[in-house]
């Protein structure tokens, strides 16, 4: 009989619980259809935006890089065929293969330098080529290197931001080994070129 109470109690107890709460539901739901509340969570909002633009200029002015990383993902700057692409893969692996991602990707930097100037040709493929006086401008083309290279993953990455617009070779568009330059060769880079910076096995030029 106790039993048959509690449980009708416990029942009505729940039931005013359930309409407390539908009208508390209610009545968020007629105050956020007030105007006025709606002006005033707009008002904040307005704020916030304000407040995280303001932030933003703060972070320019002082210095701190702002980068929109889903632009940045998604925008390739050089759009390459695929013979393109498989020779600035191979050239770079012949080239930079025991150098770090950087020097790599400053070797792939040289041939985009050369794309882009008015002096060389205007695909990677033709770039990397090239003769002059039957003379090729890079010697793995020639040596057997380029035919034979297996590219590996860090290569491919190093090329791959090269083609997202990465590019730390002030301008240069000319590389040597100096260990493993010819005497003749050198001497018509530091007579004819002005040297730009070292980096791994590299000197680069312009």
């Amino acid at each position: 009989m106790y039993r048959k109470y509690i449980m009708s109690f416990v029942l009505a107890g729940m039931t005013l619980l359930a309409s407390c709460l539908c009208a508390r539901e209610l009545r968020i739901d007629r105050t956020a259809a007030d105007p006025a509340f709606r002006i005033a969570y707009l008002d904040d909002s307005l704020a916030e935006d304000k407040h995280s633009f303001v932030r933003m200029l703060k972070r320019v002015s002082s210095g701190q890089r702002v980068v929109d990383y889903e632009v940045l993902e998604h925008t390739m700057k050089y759009q390459l065929s695929d013979r393109d692409r498989d020779a600035l893969l191979r050239i770079v692996e012949a080239e930079a293969g025991g150098e770090d991602q950087d020097g790599k990707l400053l070797v792939a930097n040289v041939v985009l330098n050369r794309v882009n100037s008015e002096i060389f040709p205007d695909t990677v493929y033709d770039v990397v080529m090239q003769r002059e006086q039957g003379i090729a401008q890079f010697s793995p083309t020639v040596d057997g290197r380029y035919q034979s290279v297996r590219v590996s993953a860090d290569t491919s990455e190093a090329v791959d931001r090269a083609l997202y617009g990465e590019d730390i070779s002030q301008g240069a568009l000319y590389f040597c080994a100096r260990e493993k330059a010819d005497a003749g060769n050198l001497q018509w880079f530091d007579k004819k070129l002005t040297r730009l910076f070292a980096y791994g096995s590299h000197e680069f030029f312009r």
